[in-house]
């Protein structure tokens, strides 16, 4: 592994520990997907432009701080087995599951405290923005919510008030969106393919929060076969929405499978809708965070896609 730039005020987090988080047998959602994203990374030289941090393991005390015990408890349970469902079909068990998806936690709060009080405000993990997992159920080949968890660590931990949650994945963050519904200082824009053709089947841009929340939560479904044309004529909408919230840290969930030739999902972004996406939202990070962002890679099942559109990612931050 080539030497970092301990200067660098990005922080990145690999490792086979966080490479586990994956299910086998050909499934899309397969362990190989970080390896993928890091040996196109270090082939253009990022790696040298970056901290290069270990992952880390959550304590159970913060998951519960997004998932009921229940849940969690059955999470334990398959792990052990390493048999069965942990939703109706979706996201298998598998031994070890539980520490699998805990690293994936653990990883995003520890660049929390990279952002937060270590000095590197912009950090990005490739193996997390699990957005489908709710609070008391997995979903999506998503077992824990990691972006949940942050959201409430955020608050407990940290006193931070206003959040931005941006999400251009394929798929709508509904595991996210539901689950902050009625809270008025989340502010959430998510550009996905409309719910009428692809999974979960949700997202309608009426959907604009509830009670006190309402008009803090912005969805844009585009239709099968967006392209970046598309992308740039929405884009605008969801930054002015992200910006007229004043943040005070920027969650971004950059998923790849909105990238054209995804074997599950219908758009046709290429990486420069993912690079244009992470240098705006930078930018307004500058502006209102003291620089705080964490990117979260999200989905994407074309191994090539996803290496080109996080490695994308990863150079506008840098």
């Amino acid at each position: 592994m080539a030497e970092s730039d301990r200067n660098s005020p990005v922080r990145v987090y690999v490792g086979e520990a966080l490479a586990r988080y994956g299910f086998g047998e050909g499934h899309p959602f397969g362990p190989d997907r970080m390896h993928a994203f890091w040996s196109e990374a270090k082939r253009q030289g990022l790696d040298k432009k970056v901290v290069i941090a270990d992952p880390a393991v959550a304590a159970e005390e913060d998951i519960l701080r997004f998932h009921t015990p229940g849940y969690v408890d059955r999470v334990k349970v398959l792990s052990e087995s390493g048999e069965g469902y942990l939703d109706s079909g979706d996201t298998p068990a598998f031994r070890g599951c539980y520490e699998a998806a805990a690293t994936v936690v653990g990883s995003g709060l520890a660049a929390v405290e990279a952002v937060m009080h270590g000095g590197q405000p912009r950090c990005f993990i490739p193996i997390a923005g699990l957005h489908h997992a709710r609070r008391d159920r997995a979903a999506g080949f998503c077992i824990f919510n990691d972006a949940g968890v942050l959201i409430e660590v955020l608050r407990s931990r940290y006193n931070v008030k206003r959040i931005a949650y941006v999400d251009i994945d394929a798929h709508h963050g509904d595991g996210i969106f539901y689950s902050f519904e009625d809270d008025a200082d989340l502010c959430i824009a998510d550009i996905h393919e409309d719910g009428r053709y692809l999974y979960p089947g949700t997202g309608l841009r009426e959907e604009r929060g509830k009670g006190a929340a309402k008009g803090t939560k912005l969805n844009l479904p585009l239709m099968p076969g967006a392209d970046d044309g598309e992308f740039e004529r929405v884009w605008p909408e969801a930054l002015a929405h992200v910006r007229a919230a004043k943040p005070e840290i920027i969650l971004f969930q950059c998923g790849a499978d909105s990238i054209a030739g995804d074997p599950i999902t219908h758009m046709r972004f290429t990486p420069a809708a993912h690079a244009h996406a992470a240098d705006s939202l930078k930018q307004i990070a500058d502006e209102f965070c003291s620089g705080r962002l964490i990117a979260l890679g999200g989905g994407g099942y074309n191994r090539a896609n996803l290496a080109a559109a996080w490695s994308a990612v990863l150079s506008a931050l840098v």
